[in-house]
């Protein structure tokens, strides 16, 4: 199947096998793309963590701060998907380049806060008590990234379109090239050679600044250049923002960006909540962190496809493929989410060690694989369903859910578990984040799925009155 099918109105499909090899058509190049992306991540500990233990925590906290603000404006620009999805599967092809003017538009106002907020992480640094050292590092890190910032919003724009309209392996082609510039950037500036000045952990942060104009500059390039675009007419007829627009993305999105930002906010916030316990266990919680971020590229990938394929049959009003769709994303998220875990818990020595050298480190991240194998399993499948009421357009109640799962159950309840637990007085252990998150994702996984069992149910009932 060719990018040219995805991106025209989608004939509904017969078997489920069908399903199959459209959702592994559009999430192979997306998870390439994500799984590049994440080992920029990996790069930047491992770089980081052989400078310095001090300059690994300071970017371990640094990236978990940035993390969490780019997923919540990122997150809202994710509107920018189904809305083009539905344009695409209804033919409606007049819509989609004006749907991404408004998308740059949109990234262009959320820019502003984003900046302003990167470079003023002290109030919570402090609140976390993270050693003044650290800190420092942090912030810097923090303040070279914010460079970079309003390019990665345009990026994720010309991203959420991308894959709408059924062209995922431009992503792939960018992020292959913006990692081999950032590995080895990254590396120079860290450690002040060819030349570069010698930044420490700071140089992972200016490093990534400018991939973030890279990918842009790339992007842009590739919508100028490519003839497949010429007929959304995206860069004629350039419309100044339109407020009713920009409310139904906003409308979209925002709950987007919140649940996003929930989510991960939920999960990187600890390694700023257990900074109080030692540069060790930030550093070993980081290293757990990298793999699961690693592992969750494969759910969100396919949770992607889920998305734009469910978008594609509900602007179509084919209520069955949607259902369909949703059914099938869910069952290959949870097989492949046991092969994972049987080879992570196989494979746990092996990997911890290739992340770090430090004995101290290598033992708080040993002590977490256990928790780490039972979360990916749980955390793809409530992504999935997430991303599939996202293709039906719904996404309030989602955000609801999301926060009370995971900042309610996760980070609060995990939070009690690490500090306040009987079994842990005076001995506080960041294991207890770990098992709160757990419980999170499973509670996530059965909401999420009611919730998409319902709207599924709904949809077809509705069909069914007007036929």
């Amino acid at each position: 199947m060719t990018a040219a099918h995805l991106a025209a109105p989608v004939p509904a499909p017969q078997s489920a096998g069908t399903i199959v090899r459209q959702l592994f058509h559009h999430a192979w190049p997306i998870l390439i793309a994500q799984v590049l992306s994440m080992c920029m991540m990996i790069a930047d500990t491992v770089i980081a963590g052989r400078y310095g233990t001090n300059d690994l925590a300071g970017v371990a906290i640094g990236s978990s701060f940035y993390i969490s603000v780019i997923m919540l404006l990122a997150g809202t620009l994710q509107a920018i998907a189904p809305t083009v999805a539905h344009h695409v599967g209804a033919g409606r092809h007049g819509e989609i380049g004006p749907a991404l003017q408004q998308g740059f538009w949109l990234a262009a106002m959320l820019a502003v806060p984003g900046v302003g907020v990167m470079l003023a992480p002290g109030a919570l640094l402090q609140l976390a008590e993270v050693p003044p050292g650290v800190a420092g590092k942090a912030a810097a890190y923090l303040a070279a990234t914010a460079a970079g910032l309003p390019a990665l919003l345009f990026y994720r724009a010309f991203y959420a379109f991308n894959n709408a309209v059924g062209r995922p392996r431009a992503l792939m082609a960018i992020s292959a090239i913006v990692t081999a510039v950032h590995v080895p950037l990254a590396w120079a500036l860290t450690n002040g050679k060819f030349g570069l000045p010698e930044l420490g952990g700071t140089g992972c942060g200016v490093s990534t600044a400018i991939i973030n104009w890279l990918s842009l500059l790339c992007g842009l390039t590739y919508l100028l250049r490519n003839p497949a675009y010429r007929r959304y007419r995206i860069f004629a007829d350039w419309q100044p923002p339109r407020p009713a627009e920009l409310g139904k993305l906003l409308r979209l999105g925002v709950p987007m960006g919140l649940s996003t930002f929930v989510d991960i906010s939920s999960f990187t916030l600890i390694a700023i909540l257990v900074a109080r316990l030692g540069i060790e266990t930030v550093a070993g919680h980081r290293v757990i962190a990298n793999f699961t971020g690693l592992i969750y590229m494969l759910p969100l990938a396919l949770s992607i496809a889920t998305l734009v394929l469910v978008g594609q049959a509900s602007g179509a009003h084919d209520w069955g493929r949607a259902r369909l769709t949703a059914r099938v994303g869910l069952s290959l998220t949870a097989a492949c989410a046991v092969v994972i875990g049987v080879l992570l818990w196989l494979l746990r020595e092996p990997l911890i060690g290739l992340s770090t050298t430090d004995p101290a480190v290598q033992g708080v991240a040993l002590g977490l694989v256990v928790y780490l194998c039972l979360y990916q399993g749980f955390d793809g499948i409530q992504t999935v369903a997430a991303h599939a009421l996202r293709g039906y357009k719904v996404t309030l109640l989602p955000m609801v859910l999301h926060t009370v799962c995971f900042w309610g159950i996760g980070l609060s309840g995990g939070y009690w578990l690490s500090f306040h637990a009987p079994w842990r007085a005076g001995a506080p252990s960041v294991a207890g984040f770990w098992e709160g998150c757990v419980v999170a994702t499973i509670a996530a996984s059965l909401l999420f799925g009611a919730l998409l069992r319902s709207v599924a149910g709904r949809s077809d009932g509705a069909a069914a009155a007007r036929g």
